[in-house]
């Protein structure tokens, strides 16, 4: 015949001096100390992740003011930060653009590709995260980016530029030219120029500044 085993989880007794005394059994104990750890994972893992140490990043370097953020990002901090990096390492944004080789309006696609993007990334982060104040931080740097830096230039030029680049292929004397022997000819080339490579050095910062971020340990 198999052996009873005692499973009494809590006792409670009172005394022959009326104090009254509790036995709690050592599986509620383990118990306790397992919901403990899941509370903890859920906060610490599947609520961002364990904070990282102190990060610095300068708006001033990428163009962008000239406040210096300081966060310790954490597991969510770095996933944000890594699929920005990904989408600027892959793409012409995030790349030195050499306009003897690269084309204005394929610097545009790309540009508005981005732009595109990352909106959708930044909306696919909980709403829990922005509570956060680091998190905060790294999506507000993120949109600052596009409304600071990507929008004015495109609102000032893109417009102008493609109706002139597509009236310029349809030209006669343009018939035999490559599209970047077109695009010097623009009346504003240089203007349109000089605020393009500003635009795409800021780009390559916030670049780094990802990459700095994810490698932050």
């Amino acid at each position: 015949m198999a052996e009873k085993v005692d499973v009494t989880l809590l006792t409670i007794a009172l005394g022959e001096d009326f104090n009254i005394k509790f036995d709690i059994s050592l599986y509620v104990i383990l118990l306790g100390a397992l919901v403990l750890i899941v509370l903890l994972a859920y906060k610490h893992i599947w609520r961002g992740g364990l904070s990282f140490r102190t990060f610095e990043i300068d708006e001033a370097e990428i163009g962008l003011g000239n406040q210096k953020l300081k966060l310790k990002p954490n597991l969510v901090d770095k996933q944000i930060a890594y699929k920005i990096w990904v989408e600027l390492s892959t793409r012409k944004i995030g790349l030195p653009i050499d306009l003897e080789n690269d084309v204005v309006t394929e610097v545009y696609d790309s540009w508005y590709t981005f732009f595109a993007v990352t909106r959708e990334l930044i909306k696919e982060v909980p709403v829990a995260m922005f509570k956060r104040e680091d998190t905060a931080k790294i999506i507000g740097l993120s949109i600052d980016i596009l409304n600071e830096g990507l929008r004015p230039h495109l609102t000032t030029w893109q417009a102008k530029y493609r109706r002139w680049f597509d009236s310029q292929l349809t030209e006669q004397d343009n018939k035999n030219l490559s599209p970047q022997e077109i695009q010097v000819k623009y009346p504003d080339y240089g203007r349109l120029r000089v605020d393009l490579m500003k635009v795409n050095s800021s780009l390559i910062k916030y670049r780094e500044v990802m990459r700095k971020l994810i490698s932050n340990g």
